[in-house]
């Protein structure tokens, strides 16, 4: 700072007539004053700014400080920096957001004074303005001691005082807001910067940012995109272009700027960038660094290439949310009637074509009421399943605006969806088939050997499915009721009696006593048809393998049902009961269990030997239960297998390499 700085006093006027002036910013609104203000402070390289509000008890402005740190106001040009209006020295210059002289005259279209009081290396000023005469300025240059306290400790800078205010300003929390959203790409570009309303630095608004790198004729450039949640104020996207400063020298509009709810901005930065000439596109500017550039056009087609990878990421996590949605609504079928393997491909099958629907045009359900969508989704949940997925296309080409090279990608993804689900669906059930074979395995040959009942547990806990399609994951095990329902069993009269009628072939009674008797319990809250909840209480009891079932099992059985149906924690109406008693067979001289099947089998269940009220009770052994899987799920296994036949037939030979390497898990 020079230490005997020339002493400048004033007065001059702005090239532009004082109601010119008032008519250019007619439309301005109260908050759009500050804004102006913060980026004068931006362009002067500030890199902090602070908005101090002072309010009156009617909340309203009393005054208004903005004080910034930058390289503070020339003030001894003033020719350029005072009596021009709306005209930049730089007319290239992009940076220049608050430049053209309507940040310092923006004032008044909120109240009728302004000050700056400024601080560079020639010294300190004050500039006056006001709205009575809104053209004519006044410079005074101040000593030292008279600066503004506010800049009394800064090597540089300015400090803007508005006051007699006339009109209001929002509240803080809106105002905020409005601060984030406007300066939101700047500050996201420049981490160093910051911006402060009343000691409250303004939060940048969420938002991804993503990265790469590329070489284009020999020239390293990074593409950093920011995408916003939410539309950053009167940005539209473009690409930037920044120098080695980060400094825009070039912008210009991206593609994606009529895309719904998609908001990107493309910064791209190289040394290549330092030589770019911001003028209309030619063929003779300087090393060809002009929009005209070969370079500059591969550039851009990086930069949409990268970007729209973005895009599809951001429209598969909006189809995953709709599908989300979808599911908590209600909205896809139930399949009750089905298989749990087969209901769980259906399921799946119309969520993966969902999802390509909803790529390809993400605002098709947007209109639509849950019933409508409801209705329309479980339409194309039948048609999926039958012979007319051309039709499908045909449907949804003549309402969709698909082009031919969407729509071929389209049915390609359909093609895709439906084999991926299929051999994942074969890959489940064979990975079953092989569980049955080798269980049935173990109660064929080693039955006598098998011994360690955590062994035998751990295969049961894994594959509950077993037990019937229904109980296809039981859920989490819940600790106190499984103690509860452990303990009231050991109530049951002559619970780990063994009597020698029981004994399978080959077992004595100490073999037997070697064994421990599994015993399952889960506690699932469901739906019944209804829709009324209620919890789905299973309890299963696997005997040792070497004891056949007999009446004196199916009267333990009994009991058992007696004593929780009159315990008072399992008296709610919403609690319901499945006891099923397993094990490796059934007692050739028992009668009373095959008796009390048959009289069952009107309920159209297997097994079942008892039904009152809440509780439910089956017995089954395990040669049943291997014979009910292979029934089942033979018939399911073959018509896939068709089905992927029919698939893999059609010339498009990527929908079997891609599928290569691929996991049942990550299916």
């Amino acid at each position: 700072m020079s230490t005997n700085p020339e002493r400048v006093d004033f007065i001059g006027s702005t090239e532009i007539t004082g109601e010119g002036i008032r008519k250019h910013f007619r439309n301005f609104e109260p908050w759009q004053t500050l804004f102006e203000l913060v980026w004068n402070g931006f362009d002067a390289k500030a890199s902090s700014i602070k908005i101090k509000i002072t309010r009156d008890e009617l909340e309203t402005p009393s005054s208004v400080t903005v004080l910034d740190d930058g390289e503070g106001i020339d003030y001894k040009n003033h020719k350029n920096n005072f009596a021009k209006f709306n005209e930049s020295q730089k007319k290239d210059d992009q940076t220049q957001h608050g430049s053209h002289g309507r940040g310092r005259l923006a004032f008044h279209s909120i109240c009728k004074d302004a000050t700056w009081f400024t601080r560079n290396e020639d010294g300190d000023a004050k500039i006056s303005i006001s709205d009575l005469n809104i053209k004519d300025f006044k410079i005074r240059h101040l000593e030292v001691s008279n600066q503004h306290a506010l800049l009394s400790s800064k090597k540089s800078g300015t400090c803007v005082e508005l006051s007699e205010f006339t009109k209001n300003l929002p509240n803080d929390e809106i105002l905020a807001s409005k601060l984030a959203t406007e300066f939101s790409w700047f500050l996201a570009l420049n981490t160093k910067k910051s911006l402060f309303l009343n000691d409250k630095e303004i939060e940048i608004p969420s938002h991804e940012i993503r990265i790469h790198s590329c070489e284009i004729e020999g020239n390293e450039f990074k593409l950093r995109v920011i995408r916003w949640n939410n539309k950053p104020g009167s940005e539209q996207s473009y690409n930037y272009l920044l120098n080695s400063e980060n400094k825009i020298i070039h912008k210009q509009y991206s593609k994606f700027n009529k895309k719904p709810n998609f908001y990107p901005s493309i910064y791209i930065t190289s040394p290549w960038a330092e030589k770019f000439e911001d003028v209309e596109e030619d063929l003779v500017s300087q090393d060809g660094h002009n929009q005209s550039s070969p370079v500059w056009k591969k550039l851009l087609a990086e930069a949409v290439s990268f970007t729209q990878i973005i895009y599809y990421d951001f429209l598969r996590a909006q189809a995953d949310q709709q599908i989300e949605n979808f599911e908590s609504q209600g909205i896809f079928p139930e399949y009750k009637h089905e298989e749990a393997d087969y209901a769980k491909w259906r399921l799946g099958f119309l969520k993966s074509v969902l999802r390509d629907i909803l790529l390809a045009d993400p605002s098709i359900f947007n209109k639509l009421k849950p019933k409508q969508s409801k209705i329309i989704v479980r339409l194309l949940d039948k048609i999926l399943v039958s012979n007319q997925n051309d039709s499908l296309l045909d449907v949804l080409d003549s309402v969709m605006d698909l082009d031919q090279k969407t729509l071929n990608s389209f049915a390609d993804q359909l093609q895709r969806s439906k084999l991926e689900h299929i051999i994942s669906t074969i890959e489940i059930l064979q990975r079953r088939e092989l569980a049955v074979n080798q269980l049935k395995e173990v109660m064929e040959v080693h039955y006598k050997e098998t011994k360690e009942t955590p062994d035998l547990q751990k295969i049961i806990e894994n594959h509950t499915w077993l037990f019937g399609p229904s109980y296809d994951i039981l859920g989490a095990e819940e600790d106190s009721f499984t103690k509860t329902t452990k303990a009231l069993r050991e109530k049951i009269a002559g619970i780990h009696k063994i009597e020698e009628d029981a004994l399978a072939e080959g077992i004595d009674i100490i073999g037997a006593n070697r064994q421990v008797d599994l015993f399952l319990a889960r506690k699932k809250p469901e739906f019944d048809p209804q829709g009324k909840k209620f919890y789905r209480c299973v309890i299963i009891e696997i005997k040792r393998p070497g004891i056949a079932l007999n009446h004196n099992h199916l009267r333990q059985l009994d009991e058992y049902a007696s004593i929780l149906s009159n315990y008072p924690i399992f008296s709610s109406e919403l609690m319901r009961f499945e006891l099923i008693l397993v094990g490796r067979s059934i007692s050739k001289s028992d009668y009373s269990i095959g008796s009390r099947m048959k009289g069952m089998q009107m309920h159209g269940e297997p097994g079942l030997v008892t039904k009152d009220g809440k509780i439910k009770a089956y017995v089954k052994n395990w040669f049943t239960i291997f014979d009910e899987f292979s029934l089942t799920n033979d018939y399911l296994l073959d018509n896939l297998r068709t089905q992927r036949e029919s698939l893999e037939e059609t010339p498009k030979i990527d929908l079997i390499t891609n599928l290569q390497g691929q996991t049942t898990e990550q299916a």
